[in-house]
């Protein structure tokens, strides 16, 4: 006997096997029919939930956006310091990207459509909320001292975001998401040295 789950608790379901899906295929090449067998449903049924596959995608990128900024605060908040705050959150989104490595992929396929959408916009929306998160700790550092008093916050917060993307995408390239934690160690302590070289 099937258990019957609660609206939101089945678009959760509906969502993250959609971002499941997208470990291995493209995200213009899953069908609502793909997401609805993944999790043992009618296509009807998925539909009853989300009007087209576009509304599953806001849906998912909303998801990610809670999700993943969610457990950067709480990284951040559980830190001694603003820099092992950096550091914290530095491994808590490699975490999540080896936990979900569908997330990475849906994005970038976001980013790449030139028209505008609400889930782009959503990506957006992620960015700014990690920019800020960056930014507070940086300003934080600077204050007691813990880095340069020149350090050009919105460069060093740009250098954190790149550095994480391109440990994604090099992991995509090679097919092992968990690659990653090794490489993020190493990689860390470079940009940390990094914002105090002009001390």
């Amino acid at each position: 006997m099937q258990v019957r789950c609660s609206t939101e608790e089945r678009q959760v379901e509906i969502v993250e096997a959609a971002l499941r899906l997208a470990r291995e295929t493209s995200p213009a090449l899953i069908t609502t029919a793909d997401i609805a067998t993944a999790i043992g449903l009618t296509q009807g049924a998925v539909f009853k939930h989300f009007p087209t596959k576009d509304a599953i995608w806001l849906a998912a990128m909303r998801w990610v956006r809670e999700n993943l900024l969610q457990k950067l605060q709480t990284a951040a908040d559980k830190a001694a310091t603003p820099l092992d705050a950096l550091a914290a959150i530095f491994r808590a989104h490699v975490e999540f990207v080896i936990s979900h490595p569908g997330v990475p992929r849906f994005i970038f396929h976001e980013l790449q459509q030139p028209a505008e959408s609400a889930a782009k916009l959503e990506v957006r929306g992620v960015l700014q909320g990690y920019r800020k998160l960056l930014l507070d700790r940086l300003a934080e550092s600077i204050e007691q001292q813990l880095v340069s008093p020149d350090l050009d916050t919105e460069a060093a917060a740009t250098s954190f975001i790149g550095l994480i993307q391109g440990l994604v995408m090099q992991s995509m390239l090679a097919g092992r998401p968990a690659a990653m934690r090794q490489q993020a160690t190493a990689i860390f302590a470079l940009y940390r040295r990094g914002l105090s070289e002009a001390r």
